[in-house]
């Protein structure tokens, strides 16, 4: 009889059913909590990441462009002003223009191979459809008057201002710069259409 029930003995070296679902009830709850806490920093970082494309993209790309032709008016054979036409890129957002560059709205710089001014004097006239603000928005144009400085050497002798190569650069508060890189024919008239 003693050997009957030898087989009932206690055995310390197996699993019983009811451990093993327990042991796998706590490595699925752990694996579920990692896995929650991994897709949740997952979400935020590519969050995060599209928000930073997405500004890098709007801070790349053009958001004004030329409109025309570029103008240069003077007389007395120097060069006084550059006229140049803006629009909206397609699709872009509208643009502060205004022309207090301390506040971080759009500024004008002028170079040539004797002067660089980083903020020249500028004025806007709207052309066309206007709504009355600073802001350029979709179907609107504005036109920018740009003052040459007086130390360039488009100012300077009919020599000095003739076959001059100059560059203007057009930088709005978002956006990339718009250059704009022109000569002066051989003769200076009162008004070019510059090529």
């Amino acid at each position: 009889m003693k050997k009957r029930f030898s087989i009932f003995r206690k055995n310390d070296r197996a699993f019983t059913g009811l451990e093993s679902a327990i042991v796998l009830t706590a490595f699925v709850v752990v694996a579920a909590v990692f896995s929650y806490v991994v897709l949740g920093a997952g979400f935020t970082t590519s969050d995060t990441a599209k928000k930073t494309i997405d500004e890098g993209i709007r801070q790349t790309t053009s958001s004004v462009e030329l409109a025309g032709d570029v103008i240069a008016k003077g007389g007395n054979s120097k060069v006084d002003q550059i006229i140049v036409t803006l629009q909206l890129t397609a699709g872009q957002s509208p643009v502060d223009i205004g022309n207090d560059s301390s506040v971080g709205m759009m500024v004008v710089s002028y170079a040539d191979n004797s002067t660089y001014v980083q903020s020249t004097e500028w004025e806007k006239v709207f052309v066309g459809n206007n709504n009355g603000d600073s802001v350029l928005e979709q179907h609107e144009k504005v036109q920018l008057n740009i003052t040459i400085p007086g130390d360039s050497m488009l100012k300077g002798t009919k020599d000095q201002a003739a076959n001059r190569e100059f560059r203007i650069e057009i930088k709005p508060k978002v956006g990339a710069i718009v250059p704009v890189t022109r000569v002066t024919p051989a003769q200076i008239d009162k008004v070019m259409v510059l090529k």
